[in-house]
């Protein structure tokens, strides 16, 4: 009876370390044996594993995708026009041997604010080489490429592996949303005032082409009045002429009676003339009006 009841405690305690000695990896995670805080397996594959109870003990790491989102970060570009940047990052820890030596006991946070502080200081890099235009463009993929490029390197170090890297924000802070509005502002009417002036330039030029053509059709319609009158004045006189070498009497009498209307054409027509004045040889001359009844005969 008392070798039965030393029996059950002992083979309790033998059960209890070998269920201690035996543990479970998940499929998520990833498991390192540490003896006295020192690495001695890694167990990566899901399944059962082994350790020394009470000597060794079992660390468990997230084998997923991680996200990590970045405090507001204050950024100045290229232009110094200064920016505040939300991103965020995905991340794998993908060696647990590494990232425990790197990390020691502080775990997964303290592994996430040191991946956080490597994200900041290359996302001003990145940010302050390119002006403020290209961060705040929808197509932003080349800059969080680069910022994600970037800090591989560093992040490889922590045994965790830089997967994306996101700019959910880029905003303006908002004591600069006042003065950014208003140089805006400035520039568009900057730009309109240009494209005003062209405008006008370009009327002006319209109107001077006008001008010119106007002078110069009306300049040729002159020219050819002139060359038409002058023609026609010549035809005239040749007509005078020819009419005047037919009968010059006749010429001179129609000549007078042209005259004779025009002066008397308002009806109050005062001339002071000699009466034996050569104007009216032909209403005083029996010749002019016996030449005149030969001429209407």
């Amino acid at each position: 009876m008392a070798r039965a009841t030393f029996l059950i405690p002992a083979v309790a305690v033998v059960a209890a370390l070998g269920l201690s000695s035996v543990f479970i990896v998940d499929e998520r995670e990833k498991a390192l044996v540490l003896q006295f805080g020192q690495i001695v397996r890694v167990q990566e594959e899901p399944g059962l594993g082994f350790k020394i109870p009470l000597i060794q003990e079992v660390v468990r790491y997230d084998d997923r995708i991680l996200s990590r989102d970045m405090a507001s970060l204050e950024v100045t570009p290229s232009d110094d026009r200064r920016l505040v940047v939300d991103a965020f990052a995905r991340y794998r820890i993908v060696d647990v041997e590494k990232f425990r030596q790197a990390v020691g006991a502080g775990g997964e946070e303290f592994a996430a604010q040191r991946l956080d502080s490597i994200l900041r200081a290359e996302t001003r890099e990145v940010l302050g080489s390119v002006s403020s235009n290209d961060i705040l463009s929808t197509d932003r993929a080349a800059l969080m490429m680069r910022i994600r490029n970037g800090a591989i390197e560093a992040a490889s170090a922590l045994g965790l592996q830089v997967i994306d890297v996101r700019l959910k924000r880029t905003d303006l802070p908002p004591e600069n949303l006042n003065a950014t509005y208003e140089r805006m502002k400035a520039e568009r009417e900057r730009e309109a005032a240009d494209e005003i002036a062209r405008g006008n330039e370009a009327a002006q030029r319209t109107r001077a082409q006008a001008d010119r053509t106007v002078v110069e059709l009306v300049s040729d319609a002159r020219r050819q009045s002139e060359i038409i009158r002058g023609e026609a004045d010549a035809e005239r006189n040749g007509i005078y002429a020819d009419a005047f070498t037919r009968n010059a009497e006749f010429f001179e009498f129609y000549r007078s009676m042209r005259a004779y209307e025009t002066s008397m054409l308002n009806g109050r027509t005062s001339m002071v003339l000699s009466p034996d004045s050569e104007f009216f040889r032909y209403l005083q001359s029996d010749q002019g009006a016996g030449v005149a009844e030969t001429d209407g005969q």
